[in-house]
């Protein structure tokens, strides 16, 4: 367990928060047939899932690949999280930025369940980490 500052600690539990709410979110925007909302926020969700680790470093970034790149290179390469989180992340990533940026790109269901279940599997590994160190 390493020393933390409760401001840290703090941002990385409204961080989870975050992220357990935009997955939510993103179940209901599946049921609603509104996948493209829904990839967005199960995205969404992995990203503050993300950052609720990297609060603990107190690092963060403007840019998702910054925090995409800082978290595999902290927290997948060092073998703290699973390598298949990071092909998790690199897919909900592709699919989002495909899903809200390119004209004419319709994601379809099946992948959609798969975000959000990915979504699932890392903020319960997010959350498991954050009681390994006593976050939560």
């Amino acid at each position: 367990m390493r020393e933390v500052s409760q401001p840290a600690k703090d941002l990385s539990i409204y961080r989870l928060e975050r992220a357990k709410e935009d997955c939510i979110a993103a179940g209901n925007n599946l049921g609603l047939k509104d996948l493209r909302t829904a990839v967005n926020r199960a995205y969404y969700s992995i990203f503050h899932a993300l950052r609720a680790v990297l609060a603990l470093d107190e690092y963060d970034s403007k840019k998702h690949s910054g925090i995409i790149s800082e978290f595999r290179l902290r927290y997948i390469k060092t073998g703290i999280f699973d390598k298949e989180i990071s092909d998790m992340i690199e897919k909900a990533f592709k699919i989002r930025n495909k899903s809200d940026y390119q004209d004419m790109y319709i994601v379809n269901r099946n992948d959609t369940e798969i975000q959000i279940q990915n979504a699932k599997i890392i903020i319960n590994a997010v959350e498991e980490y954050l009681k390994t160190e006593k976050i939560i």
